[in-house]
């Protein structure tokens, strides 16, 4: 079912999707695509797709790791990042069912101790997700232990009903920018 409603959903969002390729291309040319290894259910690596917001010469790593994140940060990265626009692309992952709408957002490749973390307390079982309920709970403000603690919560109390709300709660973040540090 998740898979329909991705695929109905990116067929509605297409012509966002075309502008913020564009603008993408206009700015730093192709890929316009950001691809990266990251872990999924059981810790099984899948590619992870995101609309790419830094320029091409950019180190791969996670943004805050860089010297000086802004130099890389392309024009069209920073709106599209602000309003987690980057993220559209994350419905190619759900078509292919690799993530859901809901659950924990997917570790870095390399964010062994988040992973470890994670294992330990059973949270690598469930699907990886679009959203999540360390998201709408301070998303990059909060440290890895309080994000696993509060994923610990979410697959305690996983139900329907959390998940509306959590989805719900993430458009009205997302819309006013809230909690996005890089």
């Amino acid at each position: 079912m998740q898979r329909i409603l991705g695929l109905l959903i990116f067929f509605i969002i297409s012509p966002i999707y075309l502008i913020i390729i564009i603008m993408i291309y206009l700015e730093d040319g192709r890929p316009v695509h950001f691809k990266q290894k990251r872990p999924g259910v059981d810790n099984k690596l899948f590619d992870f797709y995101k609309f790419r917001s830094m320029k091409k010469d950019t180190p791969n790593v996670a943004t805050h790791l860089l010297e000086n994140p802004e130099l890389y940060l392309l024009k069209v990265g920073k709106f599209i990042r602000k309003y987690s626009l980057d993220e559209l692309p994350n419905l190619i992952n759900i078509v292919r069912g690799e993530i859901g709408f809901v659950g924990p957002r997917p570790a870095l490749y390399n964010q062994d101790d988040l992973i470890s973390m994670r294992t330990e307390k059973g949270i690598h079982k469930l699907k990886p997700g679009l959203t999540g309920w360390a998201q709408i709970n301070g998303r990059d403000e909060i440290s890895i232990e309080k994000k696993v603690e509060l994923e610990y919560w979410y697959l305690q109390h996983k139900s329907i009903w959390l998940d509306v709300k959590i989805f719900v709660l993430t458009f009205k973040l997302a819309f006013v920018g809230k909690n996005v540090t890089h």
